[in-house]
């Protein structure tokens, strides 16, 4: 069974499995997903959620962001780690978007791209769910799991990505990186996968090898 064949295989799989799967972050309005990601990077959602909830009560809109004080804008997001940099680059994205777009969040990669602290991972998520382009959002679970099925050959986020876009069939691949992240989450973990649950264990060669001991 070639690459491409296992995919489809693991996709229909995991529709089964995860049906009503979608990004885990919290929010009512597209920059708010675009900020709840950028707290996201090395911090888990459900901490983002928690966060986010204070944040979005007290800043309503980019205009608020862009006008925030710094230094209240750091006390919030605090939790979320690597505070000062996440504080700097939602004020400084939430004036670009004021003054260079209109208040409207870009639907390109490249201007997507340009605004402070967003990466491909980030662009891919705002493409995919507020656009419903194909994306494919290379998170720490997309590239766990992926290796492990033996579908991508590298832990390089942008050559995941690039490995996984030649596999998957573009109207799948957004849904696809959920349904990873949740199966991430909730069986194939970093350090205990709980294979013998797994609905993709048979496609998997991480699993096959245990599986004749």
């Amino acid at each position: 069974m070639t690459k491409k064949e296992r995919i489809l295989k693991i996709i229909d799989e995991l529709k089964i499995t995860y049906p009503d799967a979608k990004c885990a972050l919290h929010y009512s309005a597209p920059h708010e997903l675009l900020i709840a990601t950028r707290l996201s990077a090395q911090c888990t959602d459900a901490r983002v959620n928690i966060i986010t909830k204070t944040l979005f009560n007290r800043y309503k809109s980019l205009e608020e962001f862009a006008g925030a004080n710094i230094d209240e804008l750091e006390g919030i997001v605090r939790p979320c780690g690597l505070f000062r940099t996440k504080a700097k680059d939602i004020k400084e994205m939430s004036a670009i978007l004021v003054t260079q777009h209109n208040g409207v969040i870009p639907d390109t990669m490249e201007e997507l791209l340009q605004l402070p602290g967003v990466g491909r991972k980030t662009a891919n998520l705002i493409l995919g769910d507020l656009y419903n382009k194909p994306a494919v959002i290379t998170d720490t679970h997309v590239i766990r799991v992926s290796g492990r099925l033996g579908l991508v050959d590298t832990k390089v986020p942008q050559k995941v990505e690039q490995q996984l876009r030649k596999l998957l069939p573009i109207e799948e691949s957004t849904m696809f990186c959920h349904r990873i992240v949740w199966h991430g989450r909730e069986v194939c973990s970093a350090r205990k996968p709980k294979c013998e649950e797994c609905s993709i264990a048979f496609y998997c060669n991480y699993f096959r090898p245990m599986s004749v001991r």
